[in-house]
């Protein structure tokens, strides 16, 4: 048997007792784990999280005491194990022959992301069955394979189902589990940690302690109120209060179908550190990715169509939907009310969703099947929820926390906070100038915006004049003027 690292080159008498060796530390090591006293009293991984020992998914992953990260995939030891069987991979591995031309059976197993000794009896039945042949052999006790024109042909065949040969894909229902163990309603964030996500970010307490019941809830919320008063800002950092990292399947398998889940636009990769051992890094289920606990935004381009499976017509290859990428993270939608899709429209959709925690999704081959709907869904709007929505819908947004104008202490201490970001020497009386002439006097309201794009103004308008950047009546007036112009 191989080990699966791909830069390992054992000698082959040697590879079996190493894996054993491998297998039993890491058995130990998870042992001492659960059973150890120091695991943090804090921690947010419940034992009722720990996979059922009748699941077929129960030694796929690791549960660890670490509220950053619930879970660690753990390599598969045989196909079956993997929920995989041979065909998948022989029509994963002809594809990428095809489309490579030749390779070595080591940088097949990387590409398909399985252990080479996983891949290995599927490149020798291609060439028992003269589908594949040898080009030669390499140092590492490996040959290079080719598709024979019989090879050619069937793989030719196989391409016409779908183009896919990247990762072998992950059982929808193996995803499920994960999303089951990685859930934010399993999270429960305390002030403090809400504290944390909000460092960078100058919040009012009353405001802290409205959201903090609703990040701890896990259920969706409304953000209502003027704009440019942070409720993007706000809900983009939510998710930071829940743990750091996650796992998710770069692809997963329904009844045949195939659908990715991993979207490098969407999510943001954090792989192991390799300072991390040969230990650890070796017992990882390479199909799954690291990655920070999503984010995902959809503004006014939001549309019907980016909810459901979106299928290539020439690659027959599907996309996972908005919510789908989100799972365990958070979903912002931005500017509700204003985008392309109406509000009715996006209502019925996720009416029942919101409520039950699953939605139905409807593959290309006409199938539907059940996916978990397991995210922080936030509203942003500028808009009164009740002008929006009706009460059926409202009830199942347990929470509708209202973005206020700043008062007067906290509009200049933002001030003097920008101007220390912008580099910008902070000076009381200007801004006591500013809020007594430009504010005060014409009853215009603050907005936690303002310090920062009026401060922008200044910057730009003292570095076209070659003059020193500083806060002066002059540069204050320009800057109003500019800015409120047509507001």
């Amino acid at each position: 048997m191989q080990p699966s690292s791909t830069n390992a080159n054992p000698i082959p008498s040697q590879s079996s007792s190493l894996e054993q060796a491998l297998e039993r530390i890491n058995r130990l090591a998870a042992q001492n784990n659960l059973a150890s006293p120091q695991a943090p009293p804090h921690a947010k991984i419940q034992e009722t999280l720990r996979p059922r020992s009748d699941s077929p998914t129960s030694k796929l992953f690791k549960i660890t005491h670490d509220p950053n990260e619930p879970i660690i995939p753990n390599a598969p030891e045989s196909l079956e194990q993997a929920g995989l069987n041979g065909s998948i991979v022989e029509e994963i591995v002809m594809r990428f022959l095809l489309n490579r031309g030749e390779a070595h059976g080591r940088a097949v197993a990387e590409q398909i992301r399985l252990p080479f000794h996983l891949v290995e009896p599927t490149l020798t039945k291609l060439k028992a069955q003269q589908l594949s042949c040898y080009l030669g052999s390499t140092a590492a006790n490996d040959y290079i394979h080719a598709l024979t024109d019989a090879g050619r042909d069937r793989a030719r065949r196989h391409m016409q189902k779908t183009t896919y040969f990247g990762s072998a894909p992950v059982p929808l229902e193996m995803y499920v589990e994960s999303v089951r163990l990685q859930s934010v309603e399993h999270q429960h964030p305390t002030r403090d940690d809400l504290r944390k996500a909000f460092s960078d970010l100058l919040i009012a307490p009353q405001l802290l302690s409205r959201l903090g019941p609703a990040v701890n809830s896990g259920r969706g919320m409304f953000l209502f109120g003027f704009p440019g008063n942070g409720k993007t800002s706000i809900a983009e950092r939510i998710t930071k209060a829940f743990g750091e990292f996650m796992w998710i399947p770069r692809s997963v398998s329904v009844d045949g179908d195939l659908l990715r889940v991993y979207d490098p636009l969407n999510h943001e990769e954090k792989p192991l550190q390799k300072s991390d051992g040969l230990l650890r890094e070796s017992r990882v289920d390479e199909r799954w990715v690291r990655i920070r606990r999503p984010t995902i935004v959809a503004g006014g381009e939001l549309t019907m169509n980016m909810l459901e499976v979106s299928r290539n017509p020439e690659t027959n290859i599907s996309d996972s939907p908005l919510q789908m990428k989100s799972n365990c993270g958070l979903l912002l939608i931005d500017d509700f009310g204003r985008q392309r899709m109406s509000v009715d429209e996006l209502l019925n959709r996720w009416i029942v969703p919101l409520e039950k925690r699953y939605d139905f999704l409807s593959l290309s081959s006409g199938k539907k099947v059940q996916v978990p709907f397991d995210q922080l869904v936030v509203f942003s709007t500028n808009l009164e929820p009740k002008d929006l929505v009706d009460d059926a819908f409202l009830r199942r947004i347990p929470y509708k926390i209202e973005v206020l104008n700043p008062e007067e202490p906290a509009f200049r201490k933002l001030f003097e906070i920008m101007c220390k970001s912008l580099q910008i020497p902070y000076k009381a009386e200007i801004i006591d100038y500013l809020i007594e002439k430009h504010y005060k006097g014409i009853n215009r309201p603050m907005r936690n915006c303002h310090p920062r794009d009026l401060l922008l103004q200044v910057r730009s308008y003292c570095h076209f004049n070659s003059a020193p950047v500083e806060l002066t009546k002059e540069h204050i007036d320009f800057a109003v003027e500019n800015y409120f112009s047509i507001m």
